[in-house]
């Protein structure tokens, strides 16, 4: 079975610890998530956010601060003032004057990401509390866009039960978090990021799969079509990537139908990564195959970002937190 990035991670051994920051350092749920990837070896930690509230919840897990878990208040943190002029220089153009631009780095959202962008930290995870557009919004705007990337998108990492049926796989289901209806420009930007992450993360070759309600025109529609003509732009852009679409997503998972529906295609009934046409389709499709499948669903997790920010979901375990800091990790290794 693939492996976890936690697990990539520890038997990759990095020689270097990378620093991640936690904007909600005060939640229990990030406190023993924190503990849980230092204690593995995965990363230093920097806990933002109320030094006091902060250091009480670290005691009572029983940690400390040290060199590998710090603690930083953005209220009294001699970086603050360094940060407001950064953040001033950068969103002036919006009318941020010096005032807002303090009061915004003052915000541990605002301040986690001004680590990443500094380079004090080498990535960044928060949404255990805030909203995804908390943290989206904080990430593009301070951190900004890699230069190779023509937008921002997600995607969940999708890995099977113990005991799951035989040709059960981790997969990579994207867009599930972020762009609502992707244009047929954006589903092939989103595939594009979305094999490099499978690359880095799952540790295999793509095999993407353009899904729809159609499989190889069995139905005509405009949905059908916009699927198609992203397919069409991402071979064009990427010719040596295995993919394939139209596809519904029995005939890209289950090897007899995609057989049965997709004869002539590589990718049919071995699919890793799933393309969505929207978000509708994404987010419906990651929940069921977490709840009645009962796959781990860990992300949504950004790409397209100059550096690595990602986002917890508000109903996360400290595990997920754990395993969202080794993604966040194992990104920094590959950007």
């Amino acid at each position: 079975m693939t492996q976890t990035p936690q697990e990539v991670l520890k038997a990759s051994a990095p020689s270097t610890q990378p620093v991640i920051s936690l904007c909600e350092g005060s939640d229990p749920r990030i406190v023993a998530g924190a503990l849980a990837a230092q204690k593995a070896g995965l990363a230093h930690i920097i806990l933002v956010g109320d030094a006091e509230t902060v250091r009480a919840e670290l005691a009572n897990q029983g940690g400390s601060e040290n060199d590998a878990m710090q603690i930083h208040d953005p209220l009294t943190s001699e970086l603050t003032e360094s940060f407001a002029a950064e953040y001033h220089a950068l969103r002036k153009h919006k009318g941020v004057d010096e005032d807002k631009a303090l009061k915004a780095v003052q915000t541990p959202v605002v301040y986690a990401a001004m680590l990443v962008r500094l380079g004090h930290a080498t990535g960044t995870v928060g949404g255990a509390v805030l909203t995804t557009g908390d943290i989206v919004r904080s990430a593009i705007q301070v951190i900004g866009m890699a230069p190779d990337a023509a937008m921002v998108s997600s995607f969940f990492l999708m890995y099977p039960p113990e005991g799951a049926p035989e040709g059960a796989r981790a997969m990579l289901y994207s867009d599930c978090g972020l762009v609502i209806d992707p244009s047929p420009n954006e589903l092939s930007e989103i595939a594009k990021a979305s094999a490099k992450s499978c690359k880095a993360l799952l540790q295999t070759d793509p095999k993407i799969a353009f899904l729809s309600f159609s499989t190889m025109g069995s139905a005509r529609h405009a949905a059908v079509t916009k699927v198609t003509e992203g397919m069409a732009l991402f071979k064009d852009a990427a010719p040596d990537v295995e993919a394939d679409g139209e596809l519904q997503f029995d005939a890209a998972f289950v090897p007899s139908v995609g057989a049965r529906k997709a004869p002539d295609s590589a990718v049919a009934g071995n699919a890793n990564v799933m393309i969505f046409p929207n978000l509708d389709a994404g987010n419906i499709g990651y929940k069921i195959t977490q709840r009645v499948g009962g796959y781990t669903a860990i992300g949504p997790v950004m790409q397209g970002l100059a550096k690595p920010a990602n986002d917890l979901s508000r109903g996360c375990s400290a595990e997920d937190v754990t395993q969202m800091i080794a993604v966040t990790v194992l990104q920094t290794q590959t950007s």
